[in-house]
């Protein structure tokens, strides 16, 4: 795009261009990955970038997906997409790492999802569709799926964190290399 002239001064006749600014958006550079605009892909770096304190939370960087607690901690949380309260994962199929997290028969209903088990930092990409039109989403994604991938490893870190309320979280994460490939543990403890 070309740059326009600035405006000088009356003793300075010299126009003085700016040089081209390019503007970047991953997510918006699907083409080929994402066939509507009714999926896409959380990458990491903005996984890394977003801060979490509850596990559900890492799923709020999908586009138009709202994650709460409604009535405190100990349940899975509430979820919203495209104007459906999904309770509590009703219709929102979740896989993490290729296991399935919706489950079948539940108190609360069918599709159930407790992400409460995930450690945040272990999240990787998430990929996600929304609507009814994926025939590849299975019998719990009528509004949409996501699916969180993990790492195959990470840095070693042990991190303390305390806040409002008595809140205490210890985190430890360590990769070994083992044979051909790499074993992560992690573990987290928090009151």
């Amino acid at each position: 795009m070309p740059s326009a002239p600035l405006a000088t001064s009356g003793s300075d006749q010299r126009a003085t261009s700016l040089g081209e600014i390019e503007v970047t958006a991953p997510r918006f550079d699907l083409l080929g990955t994402a066939s509507t605009a009714s999926q896409g892909v959380v990458t990491d770096q903005e996984l890394q970038e977003t801060p979490a304190y509850r596990p559900g939370q890492i799923l709020e960087t999908v586009p138009g997906l709202t994650v709460t607690l409604h009535s405190g901690e100990g349940k899975a949380n509430q979820f919203l997409m495209r104007g459906y309260n999904l309770d509590h994962g009703t219709d929102l199929e979740t896989y993490v790492d290729g296991m399935p997290i919706n489950q079948p028969a539940h108190a609360h209903g069918q599709g159930y999802t407790d992400l409460n088990f995930l450690i945040p930092e272990l999240a990787n990409e998430i990929t996600y569709t929304k609507g009814p039109y994926h025939p590849d989403v299975g019998d719990f994604g009528a509004v949409g799926s996501v699916r969180v991938g993990l790492r195959n490893t990470m840095p070693d870190q042990a991190t303390a964190t305390v806040g409002t309320n008595g809140f205490e979280r210890l985190l430890g994460a360590q990769t070994t290399t083992l044979g051909d490939g790499h074993l992560l543990t992690a573990v987290e403890l928090q009151h």
